[in-house]
């Protein structure tokens, strides 16, 4: 067992992050991860930290890989924003943070997990500390590509590019790692399209695997304006109450503790302009966290959605390429009667413009309806 137990597919990566650990002539004070969604970026960024700090070059077993995997250890750092964006305030703060010497260990460890989610100013803020290094501080950012993170940091750190993992290497560690059934994990894996932290949720959750359905059905029942409006509020239905389902009970734990840290009367009819402020700042926090939330299960459905017009292309032209919804293969084999493959490529087209509005700002149920009048099938 070591700590690359769960970076899976990734053996050249893993192989320059090993080289790195054991010579320190290979090592540098900035990475940045690269891989598309699901490929597992913060994962090889936790395991290349636990590496740098373990005695034994990442053993997986002691102190300091375990509580490293965990980023419970004193000397990491994991930045997760749950917000749209990491701001310049927390930027400068993980610079202050960057001066300090490693507390326990060889090095002073910072991952950003979403560094494509750096402002601008947030980003130049960043910047100083990487331009002029502190002995012993490495950063780890993570990004789907380097093309979402500015030039000037890009070109101050060394790049370890993470492919997608094949289906059967998801699947096998969907039951080594977590117990699930074989045959669910092969399923899970193929639905989520490798992306391992959705495969997990599919083979666990009964109700992500119904609302995954609901979405790719969705293909077949856009038939005229009014279904297409339908399908558009559906999938905005969908995200919404995800969304509060997630975080309704976590925001009024997190405003409690306020209140008590504050030393607050929760059912006081007026408070403080000071604790007012506070509140206040916790509730934009919060807004913001449930925005992109909402944001991501809206392109998760996009994604499903989208696959379904891939299979669809690949029965069409005969290409033999394994189905992603091969348990839905009735869905599928409909559009492909219905579609020429122009025309299926032309619905891809307009899921990725969706993707790409939404991605940009524009109200997700505007872009969502605009892209499912394009998937209106003829009557």
């Amino acid at each position: 067992m070591t700590v690359w137990r769960d970076v899976i597919g990734q053996e050249a990566a893993v192989a320059t992050l090993e080289n790195a650990v054991r010579n320190p002539a290979a090592m540098t004070h900035a990475w940045l991860f690269t891989g598309p969604p699901g490929s597992g970026r913060s994962v090889a960024a936790r395991a290349f930290a636990a590496a740098l700090l373990c005695p034994d070059g990442g053993c997986g077993t002691c102190r300091e890989c375990r509580t490293a995997l965990e980023a419970t250890h004193a000397d990491v750092d994991v930045v997760a924003t749950e917000g749209l964006s990491i701001k310049v305030e927390q930027a400068r703060d993980l610079v202050q943070l960057a001066a300090r010497r490693p507390s326990v260990g060889r090095y002073r460890v910072i991952v950003v997990e979403d560094a494509d989610r750096l402002t601008e100013r947030a980003a130049d803020a960043l910047l100083k500390a990487l331009e002029e290094p502190t002995p012993r501080t490495v950063w780890m950012l993570c990004a789907p590509s380097v093309e979402d993170v500015i030039i000037t940091i890009r070109s101050r750190s060394r790049h370890v590019r993470l492919r997608t993992p094949s289906v059967e290497a998801v699947a096998d560690l969907l039951t080594r790692r977590d117990g699930i059934d074989p045959s669910m994990a092969l399923y899970a894996a193929r639905a989520a399209q490798q992306h391992v932290g959705l495969a997990r949720r599919l083979a666990r959750d009964e109700h992500a695997r119904i609302r995954r359905h609901d979405v790719i059905t969705m293909a077949t029942r856009i038939t005229g304006v009014g279904e297409a409006i339908g399908a558009a509020q559906d999938i905005m239905t969908i995200a919404s109450e995800e969304s509060a389902a997630s975080s309704s009970e976590r925001d009024a734990a997190e405003k409690a503790r306020l209140m008590e840290v504050l030393g607050a009367d929760p059912s006081a009819r007026t408070q403080p302009p000071h604790i007012r402020s506070q509140v206040s700042s916790l509730e934009k926090e919060q807004k913001a966290r449930a925005t992109r939330f909402t944001r991501d299960v809206v392109d998760r459905a996009l994604l499903d959605l989208l696959s379904v017009y891939r299979d669809a292309l690949v029965v069409r032209t005969g290409a033999g390429t394994a189905l992603v919804n091969e348990d839905s293969r009735q869905v599928v084999q409909r559009v492909a009667d219905v579609l020429e493959a122009e025309a299926l490529l032309g619905a891809m087209d307009a899921i990725g413009t969706a993707r790409e509005r939404i991605g940009a700002n524009v109200a997700p149920l505007l872009a969502l309806e605009a892209m499912a009048l394009d998937l209106r099938l003829p009557r």
